[in-house]
């Protein structure tokens, strides 16, 4: 058996959260072990777009800075300063644009791959960091005041903390025994990069439709990444269509709004579904990411709750190291649920009330929701305030 390797914090999960997690902690001089099965893949063909971008707020820009990450991505960040959501289903109408709250913009559409490379160079510079790759855990257990990590090749890493940042079907999580709850939208994500007739005017779009919501994001070439959430047989047949045939259909489905869609790419499809972790936190073990939430994606806000888990752990840790606490303590580790939990939950619950109000075809909704939207609209003070909640200011 090789010896064992101490560490601080060990982060099971070297996707953009557990590297965003590594470079904060890492930062701020906690030694740090990040475990990641799969080997990243920086070879792209030129001209060519992750299908997987985030809609980034400006709470995740901020702690992206504080990572040391923004200046390398920045150059690659499309930034939207309009965001414009109308209902197939009537009249309603609501336009967000960034010079009302005097900022320069809204947020920023990124690249996944473009984020994780620069983490990845970020924390290959952090002397307390370390980068186990390829790694997978095949069991842990807590001892004394460490968790004990087993790794699947006989390695063993110890360390004061253990975090699952290891996505919806974290292993940590189902090793630690913590249920999550989980249930079916009966959608799916149908993504893809296209390009159309007029140019996109740095505005994030959505048009809510009876099956689901259809996004289109804006891109530093001038194409829009498009994110089309559908009824899963409507999904599936969205797939089978020809390229001309689906942006036809597209085109169709997005009312014009950009004229016609002149081309696309590469087509995929990702089953949607609502989880949540009914405990974030065990003793010396925290879960973080879609390891303890998944959403809908109709607003974009995955990812930029994962960040903000990022951001009240991290500082929950440095507060506990401050005071002199055990960071892997329960009493310590309840602090970052309790900040936590309320706010992916109500998240949540605010996604699957849009989802279902709009995805309604009962007349005295159809009414209600339209009416809702053109009066939040023509009420600025409000408007402006669900823009400022939604950019995390």
């Amino acid at each position: 058996m090789s010896s064992k390797k101490e560490f601080d914090i060990v982060i099971a999960g070297g996707g953009l959260v557990g590297l965003s997690l590594a470079a904060v902690l890492g930062k701020a001089d906690f030694q740090v072990a990040v475990l990641e099965a799969r080997q990243a893949d920086f070879d792209w063909p030129q001209g060519s777009i992750d299908l997987r971008v985030y809609a980034i707020t400006r709470a995740s820009q901020a702690l992206f800075a504080d990572a040391g990450v923004w200046p390398a991505v920045q150059a690659k960040a499309a930034p939207f300063r309009e965001m414009r959501v109308w209902d197939a289903g009537g009249s309603g109408d609501i336009h967000f644009d960034s010079a009302e709250l005097g900022e320069p913009y809204l947020g920023h559409i990124l690249e996944s791959r473009v984020i994780e490379k620069a983490l990845l160079d970020v924390v290959a510079d952090l002397p307390g960091v370390n980068l186990f790759c390829p790694a997978r855990i095949k069991a842990f257990e807590e001892q004394a005041d460490r968790q004990q990590v087993e790794l699947q090749d006989g390695r063993l890493l110890a360390a004061k903390l253990l975090v699952g940042a290891d996505g919806k079907d974290s292993l940590v999580r189902g090793y630690a025994g913590i249920h999550a709850r989980a249930s079916d939208y009966g959608q799916q994500a149908l993504v893809a990069v296209i390009s159309t007739q007029y140019p996109h005017e740095e505005t994030a779009w959505q048009r809510f439709l009876p099956s689901g919501p259809l996004a289109f994001l804006p891109l530093t070439d001038g194409r829009c990444s498009i994110v089309w959430s559908a009824d899963s047989d409507e999904a599936r047949r969205l797939m089978e269509l020809d390229d001309a045939g689906f942006c036809a259909a597209l085109g169709e489905a997005f009312d014009y709004r950009l004229g016609k869609v002149l081309d696309c790419g590469e087509r995929l499809l990702f089953p949607l579904r609502r989880q949540y972790a009914e405990r974030y936190v065990v003793p010396r073990l925290a879960l973080v990411g879609d390891a303890s939430h998944v959403v809908h994606p109709l607003a974009g806000q995955g990812v930029n709750l994962g960040l903000k888990d990022v951001r009240e752990l991290s500082d929950t840790l440095l507060q506990a190291r401050q005071k002199q606490r055990d960071i892997g303590s329960l009493s310590v580790l309840r602090r970052y649920e309790r900040a936590r939990k309320g706010d992916n939950m109500a998240t949540m619950l605010v996604m699957d009330g849009f989802k279902h109000l709009f995805g309604s075809r009962v007349a005295p909704l159809c009414w209600a929701r339209n009416l809702g939207l053109n009066l939040v609209d023509a009420a600025p003070p409000l408007k402006n305030q669900i823009m400022r909640a939604a950019m995390g200011l």
